[in-house]
């Protein structure tokens, strides 16, 4: 298979396949690392107006573009609709101040293809005929309070009756460094349409921050990749030929339109307008916002004469009849290439359908054999999730410091966010949430990321999982880094569960990769030895950990400094805690049977799994369990007294996770842990409440498990509840329960709260308010409760049986349970018997207009009712482990 092929050259350092791809983010701005003000407000600091004027320091952003590894030189559309206030090069969205639920793009882009070498590659943007209505979103979001829905572009009706510009833009590859460009301009509309459209070229701006930045090459420099001012030079055959120290010569070119227009080349330089933004001189007449003055504003002063500089645009202007579509051309490729003589023949037809078979072939493999909706929703979630991937720039000494005379940083930068981070160099194509609303690596998110790109490409998955293991990423003491806006967060420690998941997908049984398995097993010892030291303050296996990724989910914020004579004793906490242990249980048990130098450290965490068992069920008399509500709880100690916070969420459910099944055949070679686990059984009776054992067959298994069976029994019967949180969509992430019960309290840690179930969007600020875990349908733990229960499956088989739902009778092994959950969770994404995806809610062009129907978005979480998509709208990493629920269902 021709993709399968490329992916084992690139790995095997062949061929580069992998050297170019839509690494180029789609919001510079706003982010953590581009700014540079005394009290860290990101959102003010830099804001979009500033984006078109301002060069970023730390990376790139563009509009269905692409760029290479190290996003030297970049590639996007910028579009102009004759009425437009600005150019657009970038997508548009509010910021976390401007938003009544917080930051939000207030844009339409669908990702539709991609091979995970990005051999082809497919998006579309959704431009208005009508102004862009900046001011309108604005302003109405900000009229609007938490309790009410966002405002979104649907709502000002400028997609009303086809009014509108369908933007397609293809990549495909003829070799790893010969990428072809074809953009498609679809004309929705009843009426005949005039349109700007500019393929746009520049470099990454690595000349004007003096040699402490890193990418200098200059001489006396010993940064690496920093450059002498590169240049785009206009050549005789409607191109420009690229010249760039360390990416080699390079060309591109621009075909004419089919009545052999030729596009007007201009350029300019990828350099701050200083005049505009700060009333400052500009150290050079061409700067960064020139094509937007020429487009806008007619001037054509402000592009350069010289036809070269560091940005450059060919300008199309086009005019497109009713229904109508127009293409243009494009080609990078190395300037020795002989494609150079012939670069828009019938040959680059064909390339593009040759690549897309290859790609057709390639998903139909992956994906299998599916009805056309799953078949669909499947492969435009491995497009986002491949689509997804961002060149990721942030290296924290550099960023404390500043830059010689061009950005200086604030004294309180020293001593504020991220400080204690400084060893952090992160320069490298990372898998993002979302690449315009979290433009930036999330550890724990990237864990789940991984799970279903490694279905498409394995290598990548290892890769990436490394990474964050790395001295690079990983803080000298074991910490993990978590996000940009808190690299000391605490998350969920989900990556060994992730690793293993990985290793398991790594080739055949007796064939899988275990020098990766023990690579990772090495390096997530010193992060659990982290948690350890770091979240057991007490030393008696309770943990704490702060909001640990769930944001609002506490009764308070979680991960504030608690007030003096204050303790949080965390159910989930504890619970991730065990699940860590299995998982490396799990890892050292594989690595032993190869080498019998891991036998010592599976029988320490084995020891650690029920120590922490004890702990969460028996400390106080019932640990973090409450018998009279069968649930795991949170534990607020005030001055010495105890009380559980009766909160029904997530943090109760997590305990589930926590659960292995031994294999004999895989422990009986290792003498000293199987005695070890014997002894166990014979002398903890602690243990054995909890332990319990099969013989099917002639094979005995063993159950790990962190709540008791009866516990787990109890536990379930909440969990499959449709008044607490069994939803039509999956698991609620807080119980129904608390519609009509909210829980209060009144602590000298926040004085009176309360947690009331919200469906929806959150009606509070906690967290930036952009995110909420007090109800709605979270895809990333919803796949965890799927996978618990299959492992439960696995080791009771038809001697445990439960009612789905709660109380209706209808009694299914928990294996049936799973798919049954996953049925609802595929729901989401696929039409209804209305033609309605739940997802988009009761937006009428997602059911009505034939260029919407078919597209699907994956948003970051789900309106528990409703089903309708919250939050991020692109958040393609984790809410792609829809994959993986479609693959569970019987086809």
């Amino acid at each position: 298979m021709a993709e399968q092929n490329r992916l084992q050259e690139d790995e095997r350092d062949e061929k580069k396949w992998k050297q170019w791809g839509p690494y180029l983010s789609e919001r510079q701005w706003a982010t953590v690392r581009e700014d540079y003000s005394p009290d860290g407000d990101c959102w003010n600091y830099f804001p979009h107006d500033m984006a078109r004027s301002r060069a970023y320091r730390w990376g790139e952003d563009g509009l269905l573009g692409i760029t290479d590894q190290q996003s030297r030189l970049c590639l996007g559309l910028a579009l102009w609709n004759g009425k437009d206030p600005m150019l657009k090069e970038r997508l548009f969205g509010l910021t976390n101040p401007e938003g009544n639920h917080g930051e939000d793009v207030k844009e339409l882009y669908y990702y539709l293809d991609s091979t995970p070498t990005h051999s082809y590659m497919k998006a579309l943007y959704k431009y208005p005929q009508s102004e862009f209505p900046y001011t309108q979103l604005v302003e109405e979001n900000r009229k609007r309070t938490t309790t009410e829905p966002e405002f979104e572009i649907q709502d000002t009706g400028v997609f009303n009756d086809g009014k509108y510009w369908d933007v397609f833009a293809e990549y495909c590859k003829n070799a790893p460094d010969d990428v072809l460009c074809r953009y498609t301009l679809c004309n929705r509309s009843k009426e005949t349409c005039s349109i700007i459209v500019l393929p746009t070229l520049w470099f990454y701006n690595t000349w004007v921050w003096g040699c402490s930045h890193e990418s200098c090459t200059r001489e006396g420099c010993s940064h690496e990749g920093c450059t002498t001012k590169p240049t785009l030079r206009l050549r005789s055959d409607c191109g420009v030929d690229c010249s760039h120290e360390t990416l080699g010569p390079m060309t591109f070119l621009f075909d004419c339109l089919d009545d052999g227009t030729a596009p007007k080349l201009v350029f300019t330089e990828n350099e701050t307008n200083t005049m505009r933004l700060f009333e400052l001189e500009n150290s050079t007449p061409y700067v960064k916002d020139a094509f937007h003055d020429y487009i806008v504003d007619d001037d054509t002063s402000k592009v350069s004469p010289d036809s070269q500089g560091t940005k450059m645009a060919g300008v199309y202007r086009l005019v497109v009849p009713a229904g109508g579509s127009v293409q243009i051309r494009c080609r990078l490729l190395p300037t020795s290439s002989e494609q150079v003589k012939s670069p828009f023949g019938q040959e680059f037809n064909d390339i593009f359908t040759l690549r897309l078979q290859e790609a057709d072939d390639f998903y139909d493999k992956v994906i299998g054999r599916k009805d056309a909706e799953h078949y669909r929703v499947s492969r435009q979630a491995l497009a986002g999730l491949l689509w997804s991937k961002q060149f990721y720039q942030y290296i924290v000494k550099d960023w404390l410091d500043g830059d010689r005379s061009i950005l200086q940083p604030p004294e309180e930068r020293k001593t504020g966010r991220n400080c204690e981070f400084k060893h952090l160099f992160n320069r490298d194509v990372i898998s993002m949430p979302d690449k315009w609303e979290y433009p930036w690596y999330a550890s724990w998110d990237l864990a789940f990321h991984m799970i279903t790109m490694a279905r498409v490409d394995v290598h990548f998955a290892k890769e990436q999982l490394l990474l964050f293991l790395g001295e690079r990423y990983m803080h000298p003491n074991g910490q993990i880094p978590a996000f940009e806006f808190s690299l000391s967060d605490v998350t969920p420690p989900v990556h060994a569960w992730s690793c293993l998941a990985v290793w398991r997908m790594s080739g055949p049984r007796g064939a899988r990769d275990m020098h990766f398995l023990a690579s990772c097993f090495q390096k997530l010892v010193i992060n659990f030895t982290w948690w350890v030291n770091r979240k057991d303050p007490d030393g008696n296996n309770i943990f704490t950990g702060g909001f640990l990724g769930l944001d609002n989910i506490g009764v308070f914020d979680r991960g504030i400094k608690l007030p003096e004579g204050c303790e949080l004793e965390q159910a989930d906490g504890t619970a991730w805690m065990a699940f860590y242990c299995v998982c490396m249980l799990e890892m050292a048990i594989k690595l032993a049977n190869h080498d019998p130098v891991y036998e010592e450290m599976a029988t320490k965490f084995f020891e650690h799994f029920v120590t922490i068992c004890e702990a969460i069920n028996n400390m106080y008399g019932e640990g973090l369990w409450d018998e009279k509500d069968s649930f795991y709880y949170d534990r607020l100690i005030v001055d010495g007294n105890p009380e559980l916070l009766r909160v029904r969420s997530l943090v109760g459910l997590v305990p589930l996770f926590a659960t292995l099944v031994l294999e004999e055949d895989a422990i009986s070679p290792l003498k000293g842990f199987s005695e070890r686990v014997e002894w166990f059984l014979n002398n903890r009776e602690d243990l054995a409440r909890r332990h319990s054992y099969m013989l099917p067959g002639k094979k005995r298994r063993q159950l790990l498990n962190l709540p008791t069976e009866s516990h787990m029994r109890k536990v379930l019967a909440c969990l499959l509840s449709e008044d607490e949180f069994l939803s039509p969509f999956g698991i609620r992430s807080l119980s129904k329960y608390h519609e009509e019960h909210p829980f209060e309290i009144h602590t000298k840690v926040g004085g009176l709260a309360s947690v009331n179930y919200q469906p929806g969007e959150s009606t509070m600020s906690m967290f930036g308010g952009n995110s909420n875990w007090r109800g709605p349908i979270w895809l990333c733990m919803n796949y965890l409760i799927i996978e618990s229960l299959r492992r439960y499956d696995y080791f009771y088989g038809e001697s445990l049986k439960v009612d789905f739902p709660t109380g209706s009778g209808n009694s299914l092994r928990l294996r049936d349970v799973a798919v049954e959950l996953s049925k609802r969770l595929v729901n989401l994404f696929v039409p209804d018997s209305n033609g309605r995806r739940p997802c988009h809610g009761n937006d009428a062009l997602y059911k009505d207009d034939p260029h919407f129907k078919d597209l699907v978005l994956f948003y970051e979480y789900f309106h528990a009712d409703e089903g309708r998509g919250c939050g991020a709208s692109h958040q393609t990493g984790w809410t792609a482990l829809v994959v993986n629920c479609i693959d569970l269902l019987p086809q």
